[in-house]
């Protein structure tokens, strides 16, 4: 069984400023795109908030946010799209990065915590980086933590008996990310100077329950999407799993400690 996630903006934007970093730091390695109005593609746009960096990084550019989920790309819409003050364009469009072909040369392609949602990703690669220009770059950055407990609790919950028949094949699978030497290799023998590394992130959250709360904007959407026609078991499940992420991260007096490793990638097209 799978199911396609249906997203919501407000709530994956409660933790805006915590997700937002590792873009930034993403885009410290990334090398200016070439020409004056470099063109720009970002991968699962979701609401826009971190497509809009990428015209704060490069105001001349032509930038689109490309996304599947009707709901973030109205808000991406609402809140971003139009020109910008360097005299580029920020729009949003609707497309499947699982199917998502170049139909023009790009100098930059980036993606912000999407492709572990896409199977056979890195068989894109080829694509992608024939549609860049000569210096133009490919960069992406994914969550690398699904042997954390906020991911392998979610699916020994999902496992036993009471959840197994609705949730069975929803969540993510534990291959939905390669390491960073496969990574490394398969973005090298396409011709480009590839660097990749990891960093893991101690996010420090407040609130009741915070851990749930970041989760139910990204990971846990299968399983709410799944639950959807059902509220009752939906919130069976999510208590469940409340209680669980109480105990695997406990609160202190300054807060909730998320540890959150992420893999990094920049590959520079040779000229």
């Amino acid at each position: 069984m799978t199911t396609e996630p249906t997203w919501d903006p407000a709530q994956y934007l409660r933790h805006a400023g915590h997700r937002a970093r590792p873009f930034a730091d993403l885009l410290a390695r990334v090398p200016e795109p070439p020409g004056d109005r470099p063109r720009i593609a970002d991968l699962g746009c979701g609401p826009g908030n971190a497509t809009a960096m990428l015209t704060e990084r490069w105001p001349t550019a032509h930038v689109t946010g490309y996304d599947n989920s009707p709901e973030m790309l109205d808000k991406a819409d609402a809140d971003h799209a139009g020109p910008t003050a360097g005299g580029g364009r920020l729009d949003f469009t609707h497309a499947d990065v699982r199917t998502w072909t170049p139909t023009e040369s790009y100098g930059l392609i980036v993606s912000n915590a999407t492709l572990q949602w896409v199977p056979g990703h890195a068989d894109r690669f080829a694509d992608w980086i024939a549609a860049l220009e000569p210096g133009g770059a490919l960069a992406f950055q994914v969550p690398d933590n699904v042997d954390a407990p906020l991911h392998a609790l979610m699916r020994e919950l999902a496992g036993t008996p009471r959840w197994k028949g609705r949730l069975a094949g929803v969540l993510r699978r534990t291959d939905s990310v390669h390491t960073p030497a496969a990574y490394l290799d398969r973005m090298a023998r396409l011709g480009c100077a590839t660097d990749v590394w990891q960093t893991t992130y101690l996010h420090v959250l407040s609130g009741p329950d915070p851990v749930l709360d970041w989760v139910k904007g990204t990971g846990l959407r299968p399983a709410l999407t799944a639950l959807a026609d059902d509220p009752e078991a939906r919130e069976a499940f999510v208590t469940e799993y409340r209680d669980l992420l109480r105990e695997a991260y406990p609160s202190a007096p300054y807060g909730t400690v998320l540890p959150f490793r992420r893999l990094f990638a920049v590959a520079v097209k040779e000229g």
